[in-house]
């Protein structure tokens, strides 16, 4: 075994050497099985513009240790003179299960050797089949941002979806397609895709069809405002689950386009949950988000109204109905995150609204998987609200994304301060004065409920506000959203 390793040393040293004098000279990060596994890959697939040259590994008792023919060459705090030593042209970061504490101190070190710095994927990505261990990219703001691998029931999330016919609403969007990207590792007899917008329903149908191609799938346009289609939808498929994503969520846009919120939220809320009750489907998962707490915008509100509706529906329906609330997810569409890269591509400025602003984050795949995993723990009437960790200032967020796109902030990338938008909250909460907490078995998730107004006083209220939705007058919508929510203090018209 010795020799088998002295002659693997000699073939990396030498021949590659002599032969391949372009090779990029390469660090592994992490000496555990990833790192193995990453060099392994390398070696099988003889790519030819690597030489592996050491690997470098906290442990002091791998010190010295090697791997495959290579040497761990010393510990994190000692990479920096490492890669000086030997030449080190790349870093591989091979860390999959590390917190994220732990990589962004080792992210810090990297960047401060200037060499370019990759990682492999992250155990959850590693673990679903999607990517392989030699499948390294760039560090991104997940990495940084995002919280340890979140454990969950999986027998308890293959029972609710194994063999059943699973409609998501919003399925192209971002929420929406990570919700069936998930629901299909389950085995569901039948995914439905409802989307109103083509394009992005033609993607995820193709990414699953190819990714799934056990997985029944059916891409069906329709609007949830039109209560027809949405009928006609659950009278042919008759879902047994339903995951309703489908939102407006833009808090300024929604402001200046008030009936639209109402409309898509509100009444595309009452139509699909309508129709769940209508046609006997067993769960209802509505997704909400920490902007209906103490609202103090169209948006919030809206989605405070849609929570309102589906927890007394509960009352009086065999479908099991319940709210999942959460906050910013990293990456999605139109969000925080692809906006500020885009402005760092562009050389600058970054703006930023205020500098005290502060943020819930989450990755999609968390988001997604506790949406599931909250959905097997409904009795019903419940809204569930996960655990986001803590809070995140967005000037904080915009000076790492400028950081890993390898310039200075302030220096290189200017920060704007522009002060807040209409509708938008220095903070956010995720809970509601009144709303009494329920325990549950798992601990990154919690559950409320509160006592909702009285059915028909509810019912002519919203009744009222949908009657002049289409006249976009803001001050009415406001007036009428005031008396559903008292709390409601948006009334700053742009």
């Amino acid at each position: 075994l010795a020799g088998l390793r002295m002659l693997v040393r000699m073939y990396h040293e030498e021949f590659l050497a002599e032969t391949s004098p372009g090779l990029k000279r390469f660090l592994i990060v992490g000496a555990g099985d990833a790192g193995e596994a990453l060099l392994r890959e390398i070696m099988r697939m003889r790519f030819e513009q690597y030489d592996v040259v050491g690997f470098i590994d906290d442990d002091l008792a791998k010190q010295g240790f090697n791997i495959h023919g290579i040497s761990v060459l010393g510990t994190v705090e000692q990479l920096a003179q490492i890669c000086q030593k030997e030449k080190i042209d790349e870093i591989a970061i091979a860390m999959p299960s590390a917190t994220h504490k732990e990589l962004r101190r080792v992210v810090q070190i990297c960047q401060g050797t200037k060499i370019r710095f990759r990682t492999v994927p992250s155990i959850t990505d590693i673990a679903s089949g999607r990517f392989k261990v030699s499948e390294i990219r760039d560090v991104d703001i997940d990495d940084l941002l995002g919280r340890d691998v979140v454990q969950l029931e999986l027998d308890m999330i293959e029972r609710f979806l194994k063999d059943k016919v699973i409609l998501v609403t919003g399925a192209g969007g971002s929420i929406g397609s990570e919700m069936c990207r998930q629901v299909c590792n389950f085995g569901p007899k039948q995914l439905l895709l409802i989307e109103q917008a083509e394009n992005p329903l033609f993607y995820i149908e193709r990414e699953l069809r190819d990714s799934f191609p056990d997985v029944a799938t059916e891409a069906l346009v329709c609007n949830i405002t039109n209560r027809a289609r949405v009928e006609q939808v659950f009278e042919k498929y008759r879902p047994e689950v339903v995951i309703h994503a489908a939102a407006h969520k833009h808090v300024p846009l929604m402001e200046t386009n008030p009936g639209e919120a109402v409309k898509n939220n509100i009444v595309g809320t009452r139509n699909v949950a309508d129709a769940a009750d209508a046609y006997g489907a067993g769960d209802f998962v509505m997704i909400s988000t920490d902007k209906a707490v103490n609202p103090t915008s169209i948006m919030g509100s809206s989605k405070r109204v849609a929570e309102m509706y589906i927890q007394d529906l509960n009352n009086t329906s065999k479908t099991h109905f319940v709210t999942v609330r959460f906050g910013n997810v990293l990456g999605s569409e139109g969000s925080v995150v692809p906006i500020f890269n885009k402005q760092i591509a562009a050389g600058g400025p970054v703006t930023i609204t205020h500098p005290e602003m502060k943020r819930y984050f989450m990755t999609i795949p968390e988001a997604s998987q506790l949406v599931l995993q909250a959905a097997t723990m409904g009795q019903g009437g419940e809204i569930f609200v996960l655990d986001m960790g803590e809070p995140v200032r967005i000037v904080d967020l915009a000076k790492e994304l400028i950081t890993l796109s390898g310039f200075r902030p302030g220096e290189d990338i200017e920060m704007v301060f522009t002060g807040l938008r209409p509708g938008e909250k220095l903070f956010e909460e995720l809970s509601i004065a009144g709303e009494d907490m329920l325990a549950t078995r798992h601990p990154k998730i919690a559950a409320w409920k509160n006592i909702p107004k009285d059915r028909q006083t509810l019912r002519a209220e919203i009744d009222k506000l949908i009657a002049i939705a289409d006249s976009q007058d803001y001050d009415k919508i406001v007036e009428s959203i005031k008396q559903l929510i008292p709390e409601y203090i948006g009334d700053k018209k742009v």
